[in-house]
């Protein structure tokens, strides 16, 4: 799978998020349920600030490997910090654009990422959906994973 290491500077997410685990398939029911709420509840719309269109499903606050618990936040960038806003550090990060189902393309993306030999920070990693698309089968999605310098 190929990416490009890239230098992002810090950015801001809010949205709504949760403690979840990849172990037994948790993660896959959590996240599911956190993006069908962030749409039917209208979270993104009452974001206010947003710096772009784009939405980002936030990893963070690992607590060990992929393996372990972590925070996921399902949000938009902002320009200004509010109670429920985490940040994205800024720093070097591996970039992987892959484009698809927006469900199918991403699980099937972190599969083969958990396979690479990628020195990762485990401080936070992200989905950006571009959302340049209606079509949720062909959806262009940036995944960015911090790694150490």
């Amino acid at each position: 799978m190929e990416f490009e290491i890239v230098e992002l500077e810090e950015k801001l997410v809010e949205g709504i998020g949760m403690k979840t685990t990849n172990e037994a398939g948790k993660s896959i029911k959590d996240i599911g349920e956190l993006w069908k709420n962030f749409f039917a509840k209208g979270v993104y719309d009452k974001i206010v600030n947003k710096v772009n269109h784009k939405t980002i499903g936030l990893y963070t606050d690992y607590e060990g490997d992929y393996t372990k618990p972590y925070y996921f936040m399902v949000g938009a960038e902002v320009n200004k910090k509010s109670e429920n806003c985490k940040i994205i550090a800024k720093g070097k990060y591996a970039k992987f654009v892959i484009c698809g189902d927006v469900q199918k393309s991403v699980g099937e993306a972190w599969a083969k990422i958990w396979q690479m030999d990628l020195k990762r920070k485990y401080t936070c990693d992200f989905e950006e959906y571009q959302n340049n698309s209606e079509d949720m089968q062909n959806q262009e999605i940036h995944i960015y994973i911090a790694l150490e310098d």
